[in-house]
């Protein structure tokens, strides 16, 4: 199969599953015994006025019309107005999701440095102290809790030691850098913000190690199997008996093979780490989209709630669609 015809296979995939996404998100949020209008109005409110917001927000409308109302409105990009802020959802998305995907980005490199890294040496020096030391360090970061983490990370580093900030993207005393992607780090970066950078950079490691650990034990571990299963095969033995350096046959010979199943998992926790950063925005007081929804969710936000959930499951397709496009590059095979 052609490659494109392979992408584009793919791409009709994704939408089938956007639209999936949808249709639970909608019916779930719909579903539940809640009333949103009551909530925005109060327990107290007079009948007629309850009647009328809800007609102003489209709630009076059969479910079924709501349905293609709203599926019609994503297919543009349009989630409606936020109940609680009074924005359209996608002003909203566009103010909190570049905090979320500056902590995810950093997160995967700090994962992919960290896993890839420990999975050659656990490889290499398999059943040696290494070794033992990565899988303890994988199965810690596979079994404890994100938020429990989070807290000992900043009782440590921030209330112990003071070496790091506790919570939020910068310093309350610093004003934004220019904004050009809403991403601290990039902005400052661009515009040669040092000081606003380098407080940026110090507010988002703690953060971004904790949403990263669990993905780094999961590239790590993934990592490890598949250099033991490459380190195996007849042609790295072939290459070792023509004298090649240990070095150029692990890292020329060994390694490209052995990233294949690694980058599948790596397109896998990067959409996890957008649903895991609920927490660790929650414990760093990070302002992103993870937030926006949970309060949308407590405040029974609909539109918000379905629209940050759907823009989400968005990102996450797209990582998979380009961890699918790498995969097919790199592996014939996939594109049959």
């Amino acid at each position: 199969m052609n490659i494109w015809k392979y992408l584009i296979k793919r791409i009709l995939l994704m939408a089938l599953v956007l639209f999936g996404v949808a249709c639970i998100v909608f019916f779930i949020a719909h579903v539940i015994p809640a009333d949103p209008v009551g909530a925005i109005l109060g327990g107290n409110a007079p009948p007629e006025k309850i009647d009328k917001l809800r007609a102003q927000l489209g709630y009076d409308r059969p479910l079924i019309e709501q349905f293609f109302s709203f599926l019609k409105g994503a297919v543009v990009g349009d989630f409606g107005v936020s109940i609680k802020t009074n924005n359209p959802v996608m002003t909203d998305i566009g103010i909190y999701f570049p905090a979320t995907i500056e902590l995810a980005l950093v997160a995967i490199i700090i994962s992919i440095v960290l896993g890839v890294f420990l999975g050659i040496l656990s490889a290499v020096h398999r059943n040696k102290m290494v070794d033992n030391f990565s899988r303890v360090f994988s199965i810690l970061g596979v079994s404890m809790p994100v938020f429990w983490i989070g807290l000992i990370l900043i009782l440590i580093f921030y209330y112990k030691l003071d070496w790091l900030p506790g919570g939020g993207r910068i310093n309350f005393f610093l004003d934004p850098p220019q904004r050009i992607t809403g991403m601290y780090l990039f902005d400052s970066l661009f515009t040669g913000n040092w000081e606003v950078f380098r407080d940026a950079l110090l507010h988002i490691l703690l953060p971004a190690f904790v949403l990263g650990y669990n993905s780094t034990a999961s590239i790590a571990r993934i990592t490890r199997s598949s250099m033991l299963e490459v380190l195996g095969q007849e042609y790295i033995r072939t290459a070792k008996a023509k004298g090649l350096k240990k070095r150029l046959v692990i890292y020329r010979h060994a390694l490209r093979n052995a990233l294949i199943p690694t980058i599948t998992i790596i397109g896998l926790v990067f959409g996890g780490l957008l649903e895991g950063a609920v927490l660790t925005e929650t414990v760093f007081s990070w302002p992103g989209l993870g937030r926006y929804i949970t309060a949308g969710l407590l405040s029974l936000d609909y539109p918000a709630v379905m629209g940050g959930t759907i823009y989400i499951a968005f990102i996450y397709s797209l990582a998979n669609l380009a961890v699918d496009f790498l995969y097919a590059l790199l592996d014939p095979r996939m594109r049959t």
